[in-house]
């Protein structure tokens, strides 16, 4: 039964990175600050990557305000918002990128600063990562 449970949450949590959020409630965008909590984060997230010396190579050509707009757009639906993410897959949008396990984790950083920065509350901040934290199968293009 213990395994059955286990293999049910590692499911649960892989459909939520996917799915739309209609069957998701919406606390965790209420927790995030609805959309202009969203549009704060990613105003501080943004500019933070493309300080990162490990993050600046894959940003630096970046539209920033489609950049912007598409992870608010994503957050927001992730979350359980109103919103409805429109922009390219994430197998497609990083599968010419060779993106590392280094990379990936150096961008959860920096979006936990950010999120520090915003005083988003642990909770909320440990929720959303682990809505993201199933896209890293689609995102590291480099084993």
């Amino acid at each position: 039964m213990k395994k059955l449970c286990i293999a049910w949450a590692i499911a649960a949590a892989s459909m939520a990175s996917t799915s739309t959020s209609a069957w998701a409630d919406d606390s965790l965008y209420q927790s995030l600050g609805q959309q202009a909590g969203l549009t704060a984060l990613m105003d501080d997230f943004v500019p933070r990557l493309l300080k990162d010396p490990r993050m600046e190579p894959f940003f630096a050509k970046a539209n920033q305000q489609n950049l912007k707009e598409q992870l608010v757009s994503q957050i927001c639906q992730l979350s359980g918002g109103p919103c409805k993410y429109k922009g390219v897959d994430m197998k497609s949008a990083h599968s010419e990128m060779d993106i590392t396990k280094g990379h990936f984790n150096a961008l959860v950083e920096v979006l936990q600063l950010s999120m520090d920065a915003q005083k988003i509350p642990f909770r909320a901040q440990n929720r959303l990562l682990a809505l993201l934290a199933p896209m890293h199968r689609d995102i590291i293009t480099v084993k």
